[in-house]
């Protein structure tokens, strides 16, 4: 089965339904990205959450247009060629984060490997901006491999967020398919490289979806190499075909499995983990709290207080 074959889509189970929200939150989350010009992976991406996430006055931010130079089987985000990068979009995202009264912002952003260093100055700016302007927030980024280049990661390091987010997607056997460009072992090596870079000072998150056709074997191997580079924060939601064009879904897996897969990363070392039909990489993102860190992190001292 290929993702040109147009079939139709499976029926949703009950426990993927969800019902639209009547606030005015929803509303006023969505005039105010329209007034900062602002992009999400909410939207572009067509999260199935972005109704309740907007409705509680939170969403992902994508920095560095909406238009991406890969093509991946899974994702909704627009492939073609980007528009130059916004000088002024690092201060509207941080204007964003101080109006939404943030305490916990994940950013993220489109492949750009028309650039040099694959955006990863715009994230430097993006993250100095933001904690410019909310002193004290916690800084979340979901970044694309940048090519594995060492000068990028270093770049985006250098601005000291406190999380460092690069998915491993799907497991080994299936990454040919369901990524373009991207490979399994250079996503390894980019995570590996960040805890290598700082150790005990930043912690890493990686996501993986479930239904394309893995097996459970296979989806353990993933998780025991994500804690074999160091990984410390671990994802794990349904995937949901966006359009007829992309990869379909071949098993919707039951919410008594993730809580069995929950279970097997907890065990396995990772300090916090998202298991559900639901998740997505910065689906309540904020329920990790970040304990006490040693005091030569470099960013500590803006960092909350331990729940």
């Amino acid at each position: 089965m290929t993702a040109t074959e147009l079939k139709p889509r499976p029926r949703l189970p009950e426990w993927l339904r969800i019902k639209l929200p009547t606030s005015d939150a929803f509303a006023h989350t969505r005039a105010l990205l329209d007034e900062l010009k602002l992009h999400t992976v909410c939207e572009s991406a067509q999260c199935p959450n972005h109704w309740e996430c907007w409705s509680k006055g939170t969403a992902t931010f994508m920095i560095a247009g909406d238009r991406c130079t890969r093509a991946c089987g899974f994702c909704a985000v627009t492939t073609a060629k980007p528009f130059a990068l916004e000088a002024d979009e690092p201060a509207r995202v941080a204007e964003a984060t101080r109006r939404m009264w943030l305490k916990h912002v994940v950013i993220t952003a489109v492949a750009r490997d028309d650039l040099p260093d694959g955006g990863a100055e715009h994230f430097r700016r993006t993250i100095e901006a933001v904690r410019a302007l909310n002193p004290g927030i916690v800084i979340e980024v979901l970044v694309p491999d940048f090519n594995d280049r060492d000068e990028s990661i270093d770049t985006v390091l250098s601005a000291n967020p406190h999380i460092f987010n690069h998915n491993l997607e799907t497991v080994r056997r299936l990454a040919p398919s369901v990524r373009h460009r991207a490979t399994y072992d250079r996503s390894l090596s980019v995570l590996g490289k960040v805890k290598g870079k700082r150790g005990g000072n930043i912690y890493t998150k990686s996501g993986l979806m479930l239904g394309l056709g893995e097996k459970e074997e296979e989806l353990l191997s993933a998780m025991e190499d994500l804690r074999g580079v160091g990984c410390d924060i671990l994802t794990l939601g349904q995937y949901l075909q966006p359009t007829l064009k992309h990869l379909p879904v071949v098993e919707f897996i039951p919410p008594a499995k993730f809580a069995e897969y929950k279970q097997v990363a907890e065990r396995m070392g990772f300090a916090h983990v998202a298991s559900g039909p639901r998740v997505r990489s910065s689906y309540h993102a904020d329920e990790f709290k970040l304990p006490a860190l040693p005091s030569d992190c470099g960013w500590v001292d803006s960092a909350p207080e331990p729940a």
